[in-house]
């Protein structure tokens, strides 16, 4: 990847559509994240599927107090989906910010304000978030056909989903000092939030202690929009919370991580090549 002009030759308001063509693109260029995404998502649906449908579950929307009497297989769509969309975002983003740290380092350092890479980074985060979760709930209707009102809803679990496990895996991106230690969190942490909320296999996910699981707000918002005809605005605000919590500690680490030599732009020199 080669390192973009010295920024004493653009403006400073040219810096954000270069730090953002460098961050998309390292999120963009992971061919596993990418094989995942196309494949995983229909396979794992189709076994979700061929393992629930028909059977019938009660699940609870908190917010109303309603117990729905739903498809089986439609609520473990919901849930298998949210769990592809844990897991691919979380490890798209954490491997991107992971291996582009140092670069951003010799950004900073050749004059690059940080809160232009911030911007750029938690930009770049969101529109891959959101490219996940509308291939992600697209792959859907091929297994169910919701009505428009409920596949919106659905959409919008799997892309506040989305965002909450990009923004961790910024998170983790920038604070653990091992790859195998971010994966690991990543889709154990997922796996378990996600399994936990769907009754068919938890018997326990009617209980109010999953109220405190990341996946809990996205879980009840899709669920009440496509099976319950309910919007629970309030719970898709909880996801987006917590997605709002994981960026903001990731970014004031990197923050920490990338500043205290960006006064050396002025020596003139030149951005590094990233390696």
């Amino acid at each position: 990847m080669s390192a973009p002009d010295h920024p004493q030759q653009r403006p400073l308001y040219g810096q954000f559509p270069t730090a953002l063509r460098f961050s998309i693109r390292d999120q963009t260029r992971n061919r596993l994240a990418g094989l995942l995404l196309m494949l995983f998502v229909p396979v794992w649906y189709l076994l979700m599927d061929a393992l629930a449908s028909g059977e019938a579950l009660d699940f609870k929307l908190y917010a109303t107090g309603e117990v729905l009497h739903v498809d089986g297989g439609h609520l473990t769509l919901i849930s298998a989906g949210l769990n592809s969309v844990t897991m691919i975002a979380g490890f798209v983003v954490f491997d991107a910010v992971r291996k582009g740290l140092a670069f951003d380092r010799r950004l900073v350092f050749a004059g690059y304000r940080q809160a232009t890479l911030i911007g750029a980074k938690t930009l770049a985060v969101a529109a891959v978030a959101a490219a996940i979760a509308v291939y992600t709930a697209l792959a859907i209707l091929f297994f169910w056909r919701p009505t428009v009102g409920g596949w919106f809803a659905v959409l919008a679990g799997f892309t506040v989903i989305a965002l909450t496990y990009g923004s961790l895996g910024l998170l983790l991106g920038v604070l653990v000092k091992r790859d195998l230690e971010g994966f690991f969190l990543i889709i154990m942490g997922g796996l378990m939030d996600t399994f936990l909320q769907n009754p068919l296999g938890n018997p326990l996910a009617n209980k109010p202690v999953l109220q405190w699981f990341p996946s809990f707000g996205p879980m009840q918002f899709a669920t009440g929009g496509a099976l319950g005809h309910t919007a629970l605005w309030g719970h898709l605000t909880l996801g987006l919370a917590w997605a709002a919590a994981f960026s903001t500690v990731g970014l004031v680490i990197f923050r920490v991580k990338t500043r205290g030599r960006s006064h050396s732009a002025r020596s003139g020199r030149a951005v590094p090549q990233a390696q």
